[in-house]
């Protein structure tokens, strides 16, 4: 059973990889539309310090964006600041602010400490990620890649939903866009063993977080539109790209990796171009609950339709994140 419950997860996983290379290896990179300028918008990227998240702060920041930056690496995060500055196409602001996404605590510090400084929030893009992490637990006692990938995501996007309603106005809606990935066609979810202390598998444990990015996106956009609030949710996809994530790859699947990785992955900016997409071209303004791809809308996995299983998840977080 423990074998299964390993191997399983890492087959899934795998698996998705080749389909997403096959599918780079035919298609070209989406290239983003003429964006119209965002002068007056603010914007939060978590995981803005490199990679995708950087790529997408720098973007934003390009098209007159305020662009909050949220990490818990604070020296690469002003280096990231300084080199957005230093850059001759960035019309708009970036700023640094600390934020641990394993920590329940630093999430609601963080939002405290944002909402006090009045400003408004126009664009929250829930980037930052880990991927293949060993087993270990947060401070919270919530398993890493469950904490950092999803709960802390969620309860940030909470926490800034009544600031994100105030600030959007019909026809300028606010954005919120979530990171998902491929590997969530590979997802399975145990609302009751969330943190995987049964059998743990990082390949499994990586995708459920995934997978709950995108029950959370549908759910969140429905309550949004019953309520009739102006702000839109979107999960995207980046397709594989050659960042940081892949660092906990086993020793053999690294080296495999790395001739593949230059000729078939996408770069950090191609993979960061379906993020700036959902949160700033026109032709997304008022569209929510879609999976994006490649500049596509696509079909999510069957399992993240489930309305049952939206709710019953977004009930849970709440309860692990001292929601009501």
């Amino acid at each position: 059973m423990w074998l299964i419950s390993v191997l399983l997860p890492l087959a899934r996983l795998y698996l998705c990889g080749i389909k997403v290379l096959l599918y780079q290896t035919f298609n070209r990179s989406f290239t983003l539309p003429v964006l119209p300028k965002q002068n007056g918008r603010v914007a939060i990227v978590t995981g803005g310090t490199r990679g995708m998240g950087f790529e997408t702060a720098r973007h934003l920041a390009s098209l007159g964006m305020h662009v909050v930056i949220a990490g818990n690496e604070e020296e690469e995060g002003k280096a990231a600041v300084r080199k957005i500055e230093e850059e001759e196409g960035s019309k708009g602001k970036a700023e640094f602010v600390y934020l641990d996404l394993t920590s329940m605590k630093s999430v609601r510090q963080f939002v405290k400490m944002f909402k006090n400084r009045g400003l408004p929030l126009h664009v929250l893009v829930n980037n930052a990620g880990t991927m293949l992490v060993p087993e270990r637990q947060t401070e919270d006692g919530f398993e890493f890649h469950f904490a950092l990938n999803y709960l802390g995501h969620f309860l940030l996007t909470n926490l800034l939903l009544d600031l994100l309603k105030r600030s959007g106005r019909h026809g300028s809606c606010s954005r919120i866009v979530n990171m998902s990935s491929a590997t969530h066609y590979a997802g399975v979810l145990d609302l009751d063993d969330l943190n995987r202390r049964k059998y743990y598998s990082s390949h499994g444990a990586y995708s459920q977080s995934k997978l709950a990015l995108v029950l959370f996106t549908y759910y969140l956009q429905e309550q949004l539109m019953a309520g009739g609030f102006p702000v839109i949710v979107n999960a995207v996809d980046p397709g594989m790209v050659d960042t940081a994530l892949y660092d906990n790859l086993w020793t053999l699947a690294q080296a495999m990796k790395k001739p593949v990785a230059k000729i078939l992955f996408r770069t950090p900016a191609e993979g960061a171009s379906i993020s700036v997409y959902a949160a700033a071209a026109s032709e997304m303004e008022g569209v929510g609950g879609c999976y994006l791809y490649n500049g596509e809308k696509r079909e999510s996995s069957d399992s993240s339709y489930d309305c049952e299983l939206q709710m019953k998840l977004w009930k849970k977080s709440c309860e692990l994140a001292g929601l009501p």
